[in-house]
C-alpha cells in the first residue's frame, strides 16, 4: 500500500521520534493496510476497521494494536498502558534500532491482528456493572432523586468514565468531592467531559 498524502505532516511535524515513525510507517504500511489520520495520529486500518495506529509519548513511541488483548505475544513484548485500558495493547520503542531488529516480529503481530479482524474475533470486555462503584456514589444514587435513573440512562462509557474517575480517589474525602462536583453534570446527562 502507498501512503496517504493527507497523513505526511504528521511525520514532518514530529521532531523526537521523527526516524523511528518513519520506520514503523513502512513496516505498517508493507502489511497492506490502509493509512488514515485519526484522533490527530496515524491510524492503520483494514476494511476500515481500525488495526494499529502510532503515536508517541514523551519516554517512547509505540505501535498500538486495537485488540492486541486477542495476540499470542509470544515474544511477550505487548505493554496494557494502564489497568483500565481492556483491549488495546502497544509495542514501545525508544530508538530506532530497536524497530529494525524487530522489524519480523513487528510484521508478524500485524498479521496477526489483520487475520483476527477477518475471522471477526471480538474482546470480551468487562461489562459496565463489573466496575467499582465506590460507596460515595452508591449513597448518592439512594439519596438523590434521579440520579439513579439520570446515571443509567447514560451511555455505558460515560457510565464507566465516571466510575473510573470516581474510584481512582484513595481518600473517601476525595471521592466525595469528585461526586459532588459531578451530580450536576449526571442529572444533565452529560459524560465527564462533555460541556
Amino acid at each position: 500500500m502507498n501512503s496517504n498524502p493527507k497523513v505526511d505532516f504528521y511525520f514532518s511535524k514530529t521532531t523526537k521520534w521523527r526516524e523511528e515513525l518513519k520506520l514503523l510507517r513502512s513496516i505498517v504500511l508493507s502489511c497492506g493496510l490502509t493509512e488514515n489520520l485519526k484522533w490527530g495520529v496515524p491510524c492503520y486500518t483494514l476494511d476500515e476497521k481500525n488495526i494499529v495506529l502510532l503515536h508517541v509519548f514523551k519516554d517512547y513511541c509505540a505501535i498500538l494494536f486495537f485488540k492486541g488483548a486477542l495476540l499470542a505475544d509470544i515474544n511477550g513484548i505487548l505493554v496494557q498502558q494502564t489497568k483500565n485500558v481492556q483491549a488495546a495493547r502497544q509495542i514501545r520503542f525508544s530508538g530506532a534500532r530497536e524497530i529494525v531488529n524487530q522489524k519480523t516480529t513487528i510484521k508478524a503481530y500485524i498479521y496477526e491482528a489483520i487475520e483476527a479482524e477477518k475471522a471477526g474475533l471480538k474482546v470480551d470486555l468487562k461489562q459496565t456493572q463489573e466496575f467499582e462503584s465506590p460507596d460515595e456514589f452508591n449513597q448518592k444514587l439512594k439519596t438523590t432523586p434521579g440520579l439513579k435513573k439520570a446515571f443509567e440512562a447514560l451511555t455505558p462509557g460515560r457510565q464507566r468514565a465516571y466510575l473510573l474517575y470516581f474510584s481512582a480517589a484513595k481518600q473517601a474525602k476525595t471521592r466525595e468531592a469528585r461526586v459532588h462536583k459531578y451530580l450536576a453534570q449526571i442529572l444533565k446527562g452529560k459524560g465527564l467531559d462533555d460541556n
